[in-house]
């Protein structure tokens, strides 16, 4: 079964010395797409789709997208340019330059352009001295307006002066007022508050790990409206998804990391080539597939929980760990 690692080997193709029209034979330029020209090629060459998964190691389903340029079918980014360049390897064509194609056929929507490199930018000074103008004109304008209504306004002086009532005296002795008998205290005010001992509800809701209960306090101290006390790591525990789980199948991994909150995530294989990379929200989980060599950056340790098997190993231990001594 096709393992979708890009591992390329050689096909078997037509005798050199057959006579071929030249003219007719397909190229990377091709179609109206990569995946038309690689479709046209491999036709030409007489291979089914089932060759080429089995030399490249991609599934059947995944070329067949490929061909027909459904790029929501294929895991992410990084595995169809991975895709495009085995699959042009393996009918002996250019990798790069099929590469470049489907860049172009296909652009990242993610990427930012750059402006021009070695371009000056000037600004016309004319437009800078019509702004100070501008700016003066009106302040000017402001300064008169304030300056006519202060001048304007005169105070009003009443021409009578209403003659206060005089006031009536009473010949009627006050009244005695009664005190009730005081109050006693409210009882939140005499009774001290109960002591809670720091660490001690992230420790026990960690399973007693002080490795965990520290790694929660940190996360909560860095980001306190985004890992709440009912979020904290029980060893231990099965894992549930709660939101979409990326990677390999079940069957073909051993390793889950799951984002309890925002954060990156990126696989690397030990050449350097990129498995995975996204920026995960919470719940959403990888499953790293069977391969030795394997490491994962993080964007933040606390930000993920491992699960070996199906079960809790705790949190992430460093921004970059080998997948394979998460197992040990």
């Amino acid at each position: 079964m096709p393992l979708d690692m890009g591992g390329v080997t050689q096909l078997k193709f037509p005798d050199e010395g057959s006579k071929v029209d030249q003219s007719s034979v397909p190229t990377l330029a091709t179609g109206e797409s990569i995946g038309a020209a690689l479709k046209a090629v491999r036709e030409h060459l007489g291979l089914s789709l089932e060759d080429v998964a089995e030399s490249t190691r991609v599934r059947r389903t995944y070329l067949a997208a490929l061909e027909e340029m459904r790029l929501d079918a294929l895991p992410s980014r990084p595995f169809a340019v991975g895709y495009v360049r085995a699959y042009a390897k393996a009918l002996n064509l250019d990798g790069e330059a099929a590469v470049n194609r489907f860049k172009i056929d296909s652009p990242d929507p993610d990427q930012v352009l750059q402006g021009p490199v070695g371009v000056e930018h000037k600004t016309d000074p004319r437009f800078a001295m019509a702004a100070v103008v501008g700016v003066v004109i009106i302040v000017a304008i402001v300064v008169w307006n304030v300056g006519r209504r202060a001048f304007d306004q005169q105070p009003e002086v009443s021409s009578a002066v209403a003659a206060a009532p005089p006031v009536a005296q009473s010949n009627q002795t006050p009244s005695t007022v009664a005190l009730g008998a005081p109050l006693p205290a409210p009882v939140e005010s005499t009774t001290p508050a109960p002591y809670v001992t720091p660490g001690l509800e992230d420790s026990v809701a960690s399973g007693g790990s002080a490795d965990a209960a520290i790694a929660v306090a940190k996360a909560r101290a860095a980001n306190p409206e985004e890992v709440l006390p009912d979020e904290s790591v029980v060893l231990g525990s099965s894992f549930k998804a709660s939101g979409p789980v990326m990677g390999a199948n079940p069957e073909e991994s051993v390793v889950t990391l799951q984002a309890r909150k925002n954060a990156s995530l990126v696989v690397r294989g030990a050449d350097g080539q990129v498995y995975f990379a996204r920026q995960l929200n919470a719940g959403e989980a990888y499953r790293a597939p069977a391969v030795k060599g394997l490491v994962a950056d993080v964007s933040d340790p606390a930000a993920f929980e491992v699960f070996v098997a199906g079960a809790s190993k705790g949190l992430m231990p460093s921004t970059q760990t080998a997948i394979g001594k998460l197992v040990d």
